[in-house]
This record gives structure tokens, sequence and C-alpha cells, in this order.
């Protein structure tokens, strides 16, 4: 895993030429716009509040990572209380003051409830919703594929997702001023299914139904939701595609990966925008991955 406690500018869209208004950012050889720079000096006000879901590892800890060194209060949680507090060490962030580690099962509603009264009773308010965490299921033909399998996946990468954004929204109508930002990690499964992936795709394909149902609901109260649709990203997890991904026609050939912080960068994109510019959908994948014309 590549280092994480470098600067924020690492998170920062650089550029190779020097467009009108750059800057150079010390010790890196990216040049940051300064409107750019400005809108993440925005971002890092001390009332912003975070909660990542799934962040014990992956994209939820390198974006927690990246939201600390913008200056947000961030409460992360995932099953595994270790992993967490590796993450919570990476960050770095006054002492960890500003950082809250919950442990537990968010298909669990109680879990749920408890994660976000801790977060107000702690924080005050709450004004991003990371819905990151997710799992997949191994790929066999439907006859083989256990209910309980099934349920397993539709239950953290669809039921979870609903549990937290509801404890959310009831939160961004309350809370003065009201609005506030959900981002769901989608997947490109939800616009193109891998082959034998039932339980996966159909969980990511809900996924954006209940993105889209967000959106709308949460438009009169300045609450935006976004899908971002991620194709094959270094995180461990998918690591396995590089050495080789069953395709449509039967084949199993390596597929490219791309560095998580691209991703990152997308999430800050959307991050640092105000509430009332939404983005509802987006897809970031490596430029040679077999997406378009998938199958």
């Amino acid at each position: 895993m590549e280092d994480l406690k470098g600067s924020i500018s690492e998170w920062l869209p650089g550029k190779q030429s020097e467009p009108e208004g750059a800057v150079p950012v010390p010790g890196s050889r990216n040049l940051i716009n300064r409107a750019c720079v400005a809108r993440f000096c925005t971002m890092a006000a001390p009332t912003k509040v975070a909660i990542i879901t799934g962040a014990s590892a992956g994209i939820g800890r390198h974006t927690a990572i990246a939201l600390g060194e913008a200056g947000w209060k961030v409460v992360i949680t995932a099953r595994r209380s270790e992993a967490l507090e590796e993450t919570k060490d990476m960050m770095k962030i006054l002492e960890n003051k500003n950082c809250l580690a919950m442990a537990g099962d968010i298909t669990q509603e109680t879990f749920v409830k408890s994660l976000f009264e801790e977060t107000i009773q702690i924080f005050g308010r709450l004004d991003l919703l990371f819905n990151n965490a997710g799992m997949f299921q191994p790929q066999i033909p439907i006859e083989n594929l256990p209910l309980e399998v099934f349920q397993n996946v539709i239950n953290v990468n669809l039921i979870a997702p609903f549990l937290c954004t509801q404890q959310a929204m009831r939160i961004f109508k309350s809370q003065s001023p009201s609005g506030g930002r959900i981002i769901n990690n989608g997947s490109v499964s939800a616009q193109v299914p891998r082959p034998l992936s039932y339980a996966y795709s159909s969980s990511k394909h809900a996924l954006t139904g209940l993105t889209k149902t967000t959106a709308l609901e949460g438009r009169p109260f300045n609450i935006t939701c976004t899908q971002i649709n991620i194709g094959n990203t270094e995180t461990g997890l998918a690591n396995r595609l590089a050495q080789g991904a069953l395709q449509a026609d039967g084949r199993i050939i390596p597929e490219p990966l791309m560095d998580v912080r691209h991703v990152v960068n997308s999430i800050m994109h959307v991050v640092g925008l105000p509430n009332d510019v939404s983005v509802l959908e987006m897809t970031v994948l490596p430029t040679q991955m077999p997406f378009i014309g998938r199958g």
C-alpha cells in the first residue's frame, strides 16, 4: 500500500503543464489551480462532519484520510475494530480528537441509529454520508447460489445504505442550516453486470434507485445524493482482477487497475461542491478496462 501520510496537495488534481492561475505546491511536481485551492480551503471549515462506512480499508480508508487532511471531522465505521483504529492512526488529525471510530454491523438498525446519535452528540451536526461499505459474491451459476449468500450481499450493499440514508436524511432536514450530501459507492456493475454476479449486480442496480429517490426527496431541503460508479481499483479487494477476470464470452483475461487516489480525487471534487450543486452519477474507471461494450 502506498504511503498515505502525504500532504493534502497530493490529493488535489494537478496538471503537467502550467495553466493560467496555477501555483506550484511545495514538495510536489503538481500544479494546483488557485480556484481549486480556494475551494478546498472552504472545505476545511471546522463545522464539516462526515460519516464513512467501510472505512477499515480501501476506498473508505483513503477517503477518510483525505477528508481528515482537509480539516473535516470524520466518523468512521466498519466491522473490524483493529483495522478501524489503523485508519484512525493514519489520519493524524489533531491527535485524533476530530475522528470517532465506531465498530459495528451497519445492517443492524440499532447500531446504525447509535452511530448517527453519537455523531450528533459529539460533533453537533452532519454534512456528509459516504455509503462505502460493500461485499462481493462468488461467481457461480444461479442454480448454485445459496439464498443466504444472496441475502447477505443485499443486506450489506442495499439495506445498510438504506438504513444510513434514513438517519442522515432525518438529520439533514432538521439541522440548521438544513442540507447535506450523500455519496453512494456504486459500481460499473450498476450499469453493466459481470457474468454470474446475481447478488452483487442486483444490489448495485437497486442502489441506483435509492440514489435517485434520495436526490428527489432531498431537493427541497438542499440535500444532494451522488452515486459514484467505480471501476477496477487497486484496493486489495479488486487486485485479483489483474490476474484474470471472467468475461461474457467465457474467457478469463487480466484487467487493468487504477490507483485509488483517482477515485478519492473524484470523491473530493463532489464533496467540495456547495449543496446547491449536485452530481447525480459519476463513472470512474481505467481507460483500458473492458466496460463499454462489455458482454
